[in-house]
């Protein structure tokens, strides 16, 4: 890829904008989008990746970025921890996450060379109990939080609902984007 601008690049980055802090999931309408789009993930992740050759799996979103095999298996071990973010706060009352580093997930061998079939598998099963979960939330429900370990924020599941939706379109723009410059 030619020597990109500033702008260039945060647009591969962003393709969708970056997330706004803060955003919250305040009315049952803006929920209900909300797990729409975290419902729809697995089956536009499908579609974004279906027909792509083992080397189209390993080209990079961007200069410096992921490959697109690593995208995949970075959607379950983010959602993934997610999900378990959602249950604690239900189960425990506001409480403090373990945090993870996605980028040191991302280079581990099941990221870097794993088939990506069992990951859409395991992504598919997991946001139908996540859905399913989130459905049968309240509005107060929403209004409990988890916080950082490093005590740095507090994030509501109403703003973790939006993340995750923002999460949802953001890769699979990755991917996409990727596909129309290279014309895949």
């Amino acid at each position: 890829m030619e020597d990109l601008t500033a702008d260039q690049f945060e647009y591969l980055k962003f393709p969708i904008g970056k997330f706004v802090r803060g955003t919250k999931a305040e009315t049952p309408e803006r929920v209900a989008a909300c797990i729409a789009a975290i419902d729809a993930l697995p089956e536009k992740l499908g579609q974004a990746v279906k027909g792509l050759s083992e080397a189209q799996l390993d080209t990079p979103y961007r200069p410096g970025g992921w490959t697109v095999r690593q995208v995949v298996h970075h959607y379950c071990d983010s959602h993934m921890n997610g999900l378990e973010r959602f249950k604690w706060v239900l189960t425990e009352g506001s409480t403090t996450i373990k945090a993870y580093d996605q980028a040191l997930w991302a280079e581990l061998a099941d990221a870097r060379r794993m088939p990506i079939a069992p990951s859409l598998q395991f992504l598919a099963g997991m946001h139908a109990r996540w859905v399913f979960l989130m459905c049968s939330l309240s509005m107060d429900d929403l209004q409990l939080a988890f916080d950082y370990p490093d005590g740095s924020r507090t994030v509501p599941l109403a703003e973790a609902l939006e993340i995750y939706a923002w999460h949802s379109a953001h890769h699979v723009a990755h991917i996409t984007r990727l596909k129309e410059r290279e014309g895949w």
